[in-house]
């Protein structure tokens, strides 16, 4: 079988589970007796491990499974679980994202990670556990000493809920000759059988066991079936080297009499644990051998769960459709415009209608564009949580607003800019526990991650309750590296002041750590912020601590203009970066120290000719008395753009303008109007200094 039509879902769903893991492994280390918690994470783990092994990634699917030996122990409550327990599982986790990485880069997914196994080896062992812990260790007793096999409460409420439904539940007990070469071989035949005509809930030993031969002649498991028990006595015993097999047929009476150690508790299975049982099961790419602790298919599931409601969609088909659906929206202009020429009452009924319909499928498109902003937030506690620990820092981080819908281009570029604001504010907002104690300050820090829409924005802010920014020092700083002079630093508002934070290699920090300092990079943070045709700015109490807000566009592909006439050419301005338009009078114009400025609300902003910075010919501009202008706007500073006319708003689609063309400053892209003619996108940020 080819393999590689799969990978990408492999990919997909990989990133999907390890994502699982970490946000569940932090609700368990803040809830380590919650045995609920512990059964989504052992299922997450035990279907990547099976993909894996379907897929032939070898190291990652045996990294899993002994992740899962330790999680099986935790679960049946044999282990306890601890710190160095929780570490040694966040760094498989690591291990496994690294390997998976490595397959979406097209490597193989091999990685040393002997130490790691090694460490969970011990802890499953009972080896390594810290002294005075000795109730950790894992308990000897095995589940066959114990009379029976040990079932969960789901795998339990499956098997009522199948006989129930009228499928045949049986316990199966087979035994293999004594002289038998390849126990584990013929043990796979017996469950490659069975499989054929049903599914095996649950076997002891476990797979994994009798894979590595870790049983002496027997195995026993509960099936679920059509087939009647007698016939699959006979299949069973044809294969060769097979000494006995005792099928038993269950109802519910014998069903709860055989099973013992099952909890009380099977009949009020969270409705939650389910659906996410059954969502592990569907996301299953294949098997590879026999599951032994796979639960039934979604069809035969306790408590009747919805199926799901979405699918995946490659983001090059979305792209494919925004494509198509631009070409009908320049289509849609360009035919109101005939229809006006025109004038036949049926052609502009049908234009309109042909509008409304092209309005409603493009808010749809849109909006299977749009991603929630969790997809980039749920990887943050992980990271701050080793940040904290590594820094030896208490830190609760607070994510409000996780639902937040933004388009997918902006999503995927906005990560880094975050990581990098949330390093820092770990790094060198919050203060040491010692240092916040003696402030008066709670010992652990708060850092809030928000998240909300206002008008055709998303904004994002990142605070700390840490020690703020020192205006002083910062100025102290840009004056030493000749950022400004004495006379503009005495003129500088406190907000001034903190956006100096975002000048190339400009940092406060006294010592650069490996993780942050204050500053470094941030220049980097703006420049892609501002690539997005997004805005940072920075709010900070000396004491109390510093607030980060970054303002974004919903999206990048369609937005709504203003167009406008200079000489013979059209351009298009964001409605975004708009802030008013109106007349300006030439008398009005002064040069200021070199500058053009005009007077604007009790201030002065500097002004240039849009005709000029693009050597727009038969446009005699000089002659007017008044000019249309337009105020736009980078963060906080203003500036007015003179033009010639205006022609009116209209929403757009943004076209790139290709690689054979050299980036224009001032040029974010271009659009094709209702008449065919080609206007470029005016980047107001290029023109703001």
């Amino acid at each position: 079988m080819d393999m590689n039509q799969y990978l990408s879902m492999f990919i997909d769903e990989s990133n999907d589970h390890l994502q699982s893991l970490n946000e569940n492994m932090l609700e368990l280390e803040n809830n380590p007796e919650d045995i609920g918690i512990v059964q989504v994470i052992f299922r997450s783990a035990h279907t990547l491990k099976g993909m894996a092994a379907t897929m032939g990634f070898e190291d990652l699917s045996s990294l899993t499974h002994q992740m899962e030996n330790v999680l099986d122990l935790v679960r049946n409550e044999k282990l306890k679980m601890q710190d160095f327990i929780f570490d040694t599982l966040f760094k498989s986790l690591d291990a496994l994202q690294s390997m998976v990485q490595d397959i979406t880069q097209g490597g193989e997914g091999k990685a040393d990670v002997s130490s790691i196994v090694a460490s969970l080896q011990a802890i499953v062992k009972g080896e390594g556990v810290p002294s005075g812990n000795s109730s950790s260790a894992p308990a000897t007793k095995s589940s066959a000493e114990s009379g029976n096999i040990q079932l969960d409460e789901y795998q339990y409420s499956v098997l009522e809920q199948s006989i129930a439904e009228g499928h045949k539940v049986m316990h199966i007990n087979v035994s293999i000759r004594e002289d038998c070469q390849l126990k584990a071989a013929r043990a796979y035949l017996v469950f490659d059988l069975l499989e054929r005509y049903g599914e095996i809930v649950k076997s002891h030993p476990t797979v994994q066991d009798i894979e590595q031969e870790k049983f002496d002649r027997s195995f026993s498991l509960y099936y679920i079936t059509q087939k009647d028990a007698a016939e699959l006595q006979s299949m069973i015993l044809n294969l060769s080297e097979i000494e006995t097999a005792e099928v038993m047929l269950l109802d519910q009476d014998t069903l709860s009499q055989l099973v013992s150690g099952v909890k009380e508790t099977a009949a009020a299975t969270p409705t939650a644990e389910v659906a996410s049982e059954e969502e592990a099961a569907n996301k299953t790419a294949g098997k590879a051998v026999p599951d032994a602790d796979k639960s039934k298919p979604a069809s035969r599931t306790a408590g009747g769960s919805a199926p799901s409601r979405t699918i995946r969609v490659d983001i090059d088909r979305l792209d494919v459709l925004m494509n198509l659906l631009s070409e009908l929206l320049i289509d849609r202009a360009r035919l109101e415009q005939l229809a006006n020429e025109v004038k036949r009452s049926d052609l502009t009924e049908t234009v309109e209608h042909m509008s409304r319909v092209g309005s409603d499928l493009q808010n749809i498109v849109l909006k299977l564009r749009m991603v929630q902003v969790d997809t980039v937030f749920s990887r943050f506690p992980r990271m701050v949580r080793d940040l904290s620990k590594s820094l030896d820092k208490k830190i609760d981080l607070v994510i409000t607003g996780a639902e937040t819908e933004m388009d997918r281009t902006v999503i995927d570029e906005i990560g880094d800019p975050l990581v990098h604001l949330l390093r820092n504010a770990v790094d060198h907002g919050v203060e040491s526990t010692a240092q916040r104690i003696a402030l008066g300050k709670p010992e652990t820090g708060t850092v809030q991650l928000r998240a909300f829409h206002s008008g055709n924005h998303v904004f994002i802010e990142i605070e700390d309750d840490g020690s703020g920014i020192d205006r002083h020092k910062v100025l102290g700083k840009a004056l030493k590296n000749g950022i400004v002079t004495e006379s503009e630093a005495s003129q500088m508002t406190d907000e001034q002041v903190f956006m100096l934070l975002f000048a190339p290699g400009f940092s406060t920090a006294e010592v650069i750590t490996d993780v942050s300092g204050r500053g470094v990079g941030l220049d980097v943070v703006r420049s892609k912020i501002e690539s997005l045709s997004g805005v940072v700015s920075v709010e900070s109490k000396l004491g109390q601590g510093t607030k980060f807000s970054v303002q974004l566009p919903l999206t990048l592909s369609i937005i709504s203009a203003m167009l406008i006439k200079v000489g013979l050419e059209k351009y298009a301005i964001p409605l975004s970066s708009i802030v008013e338009t109106g007349l300006i009078k030439r008398d009005q114009i002064r040069n200021v120290h070199g500058y053009t400025m005009i007077p604007y609300r009790d201030t002065h902003i500097p002004v240039m000719s849009l005709s000029q910075l693009f050597d727009i010919p038969d446009f005699a501009e000089a002659a007017e008395e008044e000019t249309e202008m337009v105020v736009v706007r980078k963060g906080e500073r203003l500036a007015a753009l003179t033009v010639e006319d205006f022609i009116g708003q209209s929403e757009i689609v943004i076209k790139n303008l290709g690689k054979y063309l050299p980036s224009i400053q001032g040029v974010a892209g271009a659009t094709i109007l209702g008449d065919g003619q080609v206007a470029l996108i005016i980047d107001p940020n290029a023109f703001i200094k």
